[in-house]
């Protein structure tokens, strides 16, 4: 038999028997693969690291980009805001300078009338209501109480009878609140 091996070109020495395996040649075989794997792992930490870092950046400059935008907008929204209420200044200035010169009461008050119009004009167009209050049910996310006074009818109870000062919402948000009298 060891002839027959000879003669095939290899001895009986050759062949590796995985029973008779050393223990540096049994820990040699796997080790190739826990570094193919380790390398693997490598490469694959290194690729979402450099993923997730690049996302971050990314993330980051949007949020300073929407910021100076939103600070753009509100800048430009007050200007165009600041401008429609320069014509109203300019009304009042026309008005004050003809109080001096005219004896026609009653043309200086139509021109006040007319341009408390056209300021009231301009509260709506921006979005500002009045809030109604005389004979509305008193709200206390609406209104302001300053005093009570008894009620005259039990109808009146809880309901406003006069306002001290108006209120007003912005795009049905309260950003002052009325000054109310309420019959308790």
């Amino acid at each position: 038999m060891k002839e027959e091996n000879s003669e095939m070109g290899f001895d009986k020495e050759e062949i590796v028997d995985p029973e008779n395996l050393t223990n540096n040649q049994a820990e040699e075989a796997p080790e190739n693969d826990v570094n193919d794997n380790v390398t693997d792992w490598e490469v694959k930490f290194n690729e979402l690291s450099d993923s997730y870092l690049r996302l971050n950046a990314e993330f980051d400059n949007y949020r300073k980009r929407t910021l100076k935008e939103k600070a753009e907008l509100l800048k430009s929204g007050s200007e165009r805001v600041l401008l429609d209420i320069i014509t109203v200044v300019d009304d009042f200035e026309r008005a004050l300078d003809n109080i001096s010169k005219t004896e026609d009461i009653d043309a200086v008050k139509e021109g006040v009338d007319l341009i408390y119009s056209k300021f009231s004009n301009f509260l709506t167009k921006h979005g500002v209501k009045e809030i109604e209050t005389i004979g509305h049910t008193f709200d206390t996310d609406k209104h302001e109480a300053v005093t009570s006074i008894p009620a005259q009818t039990e109808e009146d109870k809880d309901k406003i009878i006069d306002c001290i000062q108006k209120g007003y919402t912005l795009d049905d948000k309260v950003i002052r609140y009325p000054k109310v009298i309420v019959a308790k």
